[in-house]
């Protein structure tokens, strides 16, 4: 054990804390009732064999996120492709085509079916084989397990079997829910920190039971067992009822015993623990739901346009049958070239109707092209280059971690370009759980120069608009072209008639991590020639005695680390460090403290721990009570500033006015604040008080924590206000640009953590989800300890009211520029998504600019995604980090993990990965709005061709008297959407921008057009049937009127069959590769190469299929070289027919961008035309006008704290003015 880990095994925390560790022993009389429904779980310590057989045998610890294996994958895959109805109806043709009543041959129908199905499920193996490989990634984890006679050795995780005994050491992960034996500390105490289950960075407190603490060694189990009766498997994390019989007594067990599968140990060197809950029985997995199969939102809207066109095929071929039921009847009898007497039941005069029933086969097999099965195909393979290409995104590559995006399936990309709601987890996901200390207040002055990130962009904005203004004003351009960015840390902010905006100040080098304070008056021992000096140095001692944590020596730095059970605490250490006073040392009852400026040489002062009364959610503060060495006796406390407000003596408020102006302006900065308080304290007042205390302490029973509460409030009053600190919650890079960037697309933003509230709100301000003025919503659960058994009714009404009350005054509100926050917790969460409610809260949320949801457990984060997604009906995407995290993950539409630091689970079960928050902006921002458009117009334009081509056939077959006869070869009509028109539409899928990703991210509103489905709604759809409705009237009748009568070779003869079909099917190539060029906003070589190539590549083909032999080519015998190419008709027909058939799609798009133009013309053209570069004006108006109205992010705060330095301005300005005049007079 390491030198610090033997320090903290002597400290017995259990006589320290109050509230988390001390258990008094348990009595007989209050062991758990166990052995009903529910609770049948039996356990055999130490002894997994006996969990081999029934019924003892229990899950193993193998654990699979997967939505296949080998036994389902054949089944669930065709099932899914299957889904598809158009994929059922090429089933049914495939079928038919092996009857004698199909128009094309059998191989024709089923190869492209069976390669379209095949390549489907070969991208769904592949998708799932990479989960397979990331699951195989946590299973292979080693741990230390018990192996017999005290031998312990290493095991993998999936090797791990219920009533094994385990050993943990420090930061690991525990491999399944285990009960805690004993620890490397001497009372059995361990931290863990449960960020991957309830996002909380503070760490939790675990004890072991008193009679298995001499289990602190491999050779205790040698001879160890017992028996663990307790509940059966469920998902509530924060609950468990059990008892453990161990050496012939029976001791009841809690959930300060339980270790869950997924937390990690800290702060300890080992545990020894027993496993209780395996692989999906464990709590974790417990809260995980299985892997969904989702579908986008276009690919549903997709089946409803396939039975739109199914209905017109049904129709066409029913028109179809009865007209060849017709002919059959009346004019096959007048026919004697068919030999009418000779027939079949497919042509039977006698029998018109059973005639008209099979040709109605043959026309749905002949019409198929209608609903055109290579869409499919076409989808999948572009979808898998889109995906390629986000993977491959330099700019979502974390230079830091080495880790790039991860599209882990393709299904959804489209999906990213509609998201309406974002619900997003806190801890790892926005924070990266650092706080730097930048500024304090102390005795009513406030110190520390530096700015928040906050207050640089602001200035940095404001400096940028003022030289706009001058600049306009002088009509002098700027001097500067580029557009400044209000997060550069560099630029100096003075405006052009020498006043002075505001002074900004941004840190000088390196900082030490934690510390970002710069203020001469503090930093080395200046505070000491303040006028406050002695309150000075008990704000320092506060700061410095006032915590949990464990010093542990650097020796690189000859320093000390910290170990505190949160980020807080160990930023006042660092800076009570740099301030002169470093904690050094921990005992059992002492805090050690190294003085350098409170003497004329560096001292060591011992502080004497009597009492420590810790921070909890509902206390808000904490409080911790020492002697010094003059045996004066002082509590200590910092809490949130309105618990210590409301705790001040009369004669302890001298710097409150001056305080909490200070602690607005802290917040306004975005910072997050703790106000210090003392209190002295005589020898007999705290006797008395500590026997009190130490009664309720030892108290068995339910009253203890609400006696423990009384006795501390008792002390933790009349105090006398030290001073506040604020410190910078660390965001993870760019969390507050890209929540600004995605507020300004129109995207709403929840947030959902397991924190506390206090925590999630200081988050909310620091990443601008909240801010000075808005209006918080908080709805809590009334106090339910007094009501009897009516008590849930009662709460809920009071839930219920608190809803209506604030939906009502958010609909009274008349101010426009208004916004409103939703703030509520788990346990009110509980009743709000009850049945009778949710609907009214969801209504009262969706109202308020921004929602945050905490204390909610995974199975809720679940739940409200789940609300927010069938509620609204709108596209929802959830992005977390953690194994909490992996239910909403999996519910919402898209599910984003983070690839962190705090294991993969999330990442496993998402449907795209990221190293940091801020790539979602530009997986969203551009790759979707991307995705979105190519996939859109990609369907949009392959239902035109189709139809363009599908319903000319259904011409000739009408005007070929119903024969079901085809015009066209079955080479060219195989060919026709695999080579001839497919390259080009996938390229319009992987390539097509209509802006460039730049412009993407500098016009933000762009991205509404997605969840506003302006490429996919049913008016752009039906432009795209009527297209292709009015292409095939164009191709058809023109080329049969050409055709019918003309004179088609030079010895006069007319054209045949197959001259007719092959230059009709040439238009149809010109005609529908002409169009999609039209489409294209953005060309690269590809695009031409593949647009043209496809025209060249059909004339290739006609020629050498033309060089084949005619039992192969038929009629088609070398019909380019000999008929088609020497005839100027042929040339003029297609030039004439693809002009005709492309020129209304051309008056169209130029009337829309002449008079109705869309947002991305406008920017086109300022492109195209360069007004960025030379009318800068313009384009900052245009820039202006780019984003959407919103009420929360950067921006938003920004314009607020430009308003107040306004205000500033016109202050001086009128000041100025006021001492000229009476200068003047």
């Amino acid at each position: 054990m390491s030198p610090a880990g033997r320090i903290r095994g002597k400290l017995r925390w259990s006589n320290i804390y109050s509230f988390a560790c001390l258990h008094p022993n348990v009595q007989e009389g209050s062991l758990h009732p166990i052995g009903g429904p529910g609770f049948s779980r039996v356990v055999y310590c130490n002894q997994p064999r006996m969990h081999q057989k029934k019924p003892l045998k229990y899950p193993s610890n193998y654990i699979s996120t997967t939505k296949y294996n080998i036994i389902t994958f054949l089944p669930k895959a065709i099932f899914e492709q299957f889904r598809r109805v158009a994929n059922i109806y090429f089933l049914v043709a495939a079928i038919l085509s092996l009857t004698p009543i199909a128009p094309f041959s059998a191989v024709s129908m089923i190869a492209p079916l069976a390669f379209v199905v095949g390549l489907s499920m070969a991208k769904e193996a592949l998708e799932d084989w990479r989960r397979f490989m990331q699951d195989m990634k946590v299973n292979s984890r080693k741990v230390c397990i018990h192996k017999g006679d005290g031998s312990f050795g290493y095991k993998p995780w999936q090797k791990i079997q219920v009533g094994n005994v385990v050993k943990v050491e420090k930061d690991q992960f525990f491999p399944a829910d285990l009960l805690l034996l004993s620890s490397g500390h001497e009372d059995g105490i361990c931290y863990v920190e449960t960020m991957n289950l309830d996002g909380e960075t503070n760490l939790k407190v675990k004890r072991s039971l008193e009679v298995t603490l001499s289990l602190d060694e491999d050779l205790a189990f040698k001879d160890f067992s017992g028996i663990i009766t307790c509940e059966d498997p469920n998902p509530n994390l924060y609950t468990f009822v059990g008892n453990l019989e161990y050496d012939r007594q029976v001791y009841a067990l809690d959930p300060s015993q339980i270790l869950l599968r997924d937390s990690k140990l800290r702060n300890t060197a080992y545990v020894y623990g027993v496993v209780i809950f395996t692989g999906h029985d464990s709590k974790v997995m417990q809260n995980s739901t299985r892997s969904p199969s989702k579908r986008s939102q276009i690919e549903r809207k997709m089946d409803y346009i396939i039975y739109f066109l199914f209905t017109l095929l049904m129709l066409i071929s029913l028109m179809s049958s009865i007209g060849f039921a017709v002919m059959t009847q009346f004019d096959m009898p007048k026919a004697w070239y068919l030999q009418p007497s000779i027939t079949t039941n497919l042509y039977d005069p006698s029998r018109p109707m059973f005639s008209g029933i099979f040709h109605l086969v043959t026309a749905l097999i002949l019409f198929g092209y209608l609903i055109p099965i290579s869409l499919y195909v076409s989808i999948e393979l572009v979808k898998v280059l889109q995906a390629m290409f986000i993977n491959q995104d330099l700019h979502m590559y974390d230079e830091e971690t080495g880790i790039p995006a991860d599209a882990r399936t393709s299904n959804l990309n489209e999906e990213l370009g509609q998201v309406d709601t974002i619900l997003s987890d806190k801890t790892g996901t926005l924070t990266c759980n650092q706080m730097d200390f930048l500024k304090c207040s102390i005795a009513g002055v406030s110190y520390g120069v530096c700015s928040s990130e906050v207050e640089i962009a602001a200035a940095n904005q404001m400096a940028f608009n003022l030289d706009e203004e001058n600049s306009e004003l002088s009509g002098a351009p700027m001097h500067n072209s580029s557009i400044q960015d209000p997060w550069d840390n560099n630029r100096i902010h003075t405006v052009g008639s020498g006043i002075e905006l505001e002074t900004v100040v941004t840190s000088k080098g390196e900082n030490v991590k934690g510390f970002s304070f710069e203020d001469s008056r503090l930093m080395d021992g200046n505070w000491l020639k303040e006028p406050n000096a002695d309150v000075i140095l008990l704000f320092f001692r506060i700061l410095v005695i006032c915590h949990t944590a464990i010093p542990e020596p650097n020796e690189k730095t000859g320093s000390f680390n910290y170990e505190s059970e949160s980020p807080d605490e160990g930023a006042f250490l660092v800076a009570a460090r740099e301030f002169g006073f470093e904690f050094c040392r921990r005992t059992q009852t002492s805090v050690f403290v190294r003085e350098r400026y409170t003497s004329a040489h560096p001292v060591e002062r011992e502080f004497k721990v009597l009492n420590l009364l810790e921070f909890n959610s509902k206390r808000k503060r904490m409080s911790v009570i020492v002697q010094d060495e003059d045996g004066q006796i002082l509590l200590l406390c910092k809490g949130a500033d309105s618990i210590i407000f409301d705790r001040l003596a009369k004669n302890g408020r001298a710097f409150v006015e001056d305080t909490n102006r200070h602690l607005n302006e802290y917040g306004e900065a975005g910072l997050r604040t703790l106000a210090l308080a003392f209190r002295k304290l005589e020898e007999p007042e705290y006797s008395a008080w500590n026997n009190e205390f130490l009664q309720a302490k030892t108290t068995i029973g339910s009253d203890r924590e609400v006696m423990l509460e009384h006795v501390s409030d008792m002390m933790e009053r009349d105090l006398i206000l030290v001073g506040a600190t604020a410190v910078e919650d660390k965001l993870q890079k760019g969390v507050p640009q890209c929540i600004d960037k995605l507020a300004q697309a129109g995207l709403k933003i929840w947030v959902l953590t397991g924190d506390k509230m206090e925590t999630a709100i200081n988050i909310g301000y620091a990443c601008s989800l909240l801010r000075q003025g808005m209006k918080q919503i908080s709805i809590i659960t009334m106090n339910t300890e007094l009501l009897a058994e009516d008590a849930k009714k009662a709460v809920r009404g009071d839930v219920l009211m608190q809803i209506t009350n604030a939906s009502q005054m958010i609909k009274l509100e008349k101010n426009p520029h208004a916004a409103f926050a939703l703030v509520i917790d788990g346990q009110t969460l509980a009743y709000a998504l009850e049945d009778d409610i949710k609907h009214q809260f969801l209504s009262l949320a969706v109202d308020c600019a921004s929602v945050i949801c905490c204390r909610v457990s995974p199975k809720q984060k679940a739940l409200v995604t789940r609300l927010v997604k069938e509620g609204t009906g709108k596209t929802t995407l959830a992005i977390g980090d953690g194994a909490n995290d992996v239910g909403m993950i999996q519910e919402a539409d898209i599910g984003v993990g983070i690839s962190g630091v705090e294991g993969m689970q999330a990442v496993m079960a998402s449907d795209f990965s990221i190293a940091q928050f801020r790539f979602l902006e530009r997986l969203l921002v551009v790759h979707g709005h991307w995705c979105y458009k190519r996939i859109a117009q990609m369907i949009c334009y392959f239902f035109y061709k189709n139809i363009a081509f599908g319903l000319t056939l259904f011409y000739f077959e009408a005007y070929t008297g119903f024969s079901g006869q085809p015009v066209y070869d079955d080479w060219y009509m195989l060919l026709f959407n695999v080579i001839l028109t497919s390259l080009p539409v996938i390229s319009l899928g992987v390539f097509e921008q209509d802006v460039s990703p730049e412009v993407c991210l500098q016009f933000p509103a762009l991205y509404q057009q997605g969840p506003r489905n302006l490429f996919f709604d049913w008016y752009r759809i039906f432009g795209w049937m009527a297209n292709g409705l009015y292409s095939s009237l164009v191709i058809f009748f023109l080329n049969i009127n050409i055709f019918n009568d003309q004179a088609f070779r030079a010895g006069g003869q007319t054209s045949d069959m197959a001259a007719i079909g092959t230059t009709m099917f040439t238009c149809i190539i010109w005609a529908v590769n002409c169009q999609i060029a039209l489409t294209m906003s953005h060309f690269t070589w590809i695009q031409h190469f593949f647009v043209w190539g496809s025209i060249f590549t059909w004339y290739i083909f006609l020629f050498l299929y033309g060089m084949v032999p005619p039992i192969i080519s038929g009629s088609a015998f070398k019909i380019l070289v000999e008929a088609l190419a020497p005839t100027p008709i042929y040339w003029i027909v297609t030039l004439l027919v693809t002009i005709t058939s492309n020129l209304p799609y051309l008056i169209h798009i130029s009337f829309q961008r002449s008079f109705k133009p869309m947002d991305h013309h406008i920017i086109q053209e300022i492109k195209y035309y360069r007004k960025d570069k030379e009318d800068r004006h313009m384009w900052r108006r245009e820039l202006s006008k780019a984003r959407q109205e919103t009420k929360i992010g950067f921006t938003v705060r920004v314009d607020a704290k430009i308003r107040q330095l306004r205000d500033k301005l016109q202050k001086k300005y009128s000041s100025l003015g006021v001492q000229n005049v009476i200068t003047a007079s």
